[in-house]
């Protein structure tokens, strides 16, 4: 699956963020997802909520952007725009 991938590894990149702040949590999480990258807000919310389980991330508010510009140079990704930790 091409959703899983993309978001296991962001929450990869979440897990390292976290780590080098020595967080003991991450409260929100900030992504774009450009215009191509065949995801809805709602989809990615669904896939983030399943791979976060158990980590982390597990339960921290999410603000996704979704582009609608298709000749953005990220349009096909999903940008970590911020991690919000405690």
């Amino acid at each position: 699956m091409h959703e899983a991938s993309l978001i296991n590894d962001l929450i990869g990149k979440i897990s390292t963020v976290a780590a080098e702040q020595n967080a003991q949590k991450v409260v929100g999480v900030e992504v774009w997802l450009g215009a191509l990258c065949h995801m809805s807000a709602d989809h990615f919310r669904e896939h983030f909520e399943q791979a976060s389980s158990g980590t982390i991330a597990e339960g921290a508010d999410l603000d996704v952007d979704v582009s609608t510009d298709t000749s953005h140079a990220d349009a096909l990704h999903i940008v970590l725009m911020s991690v919000e930790v405690e």
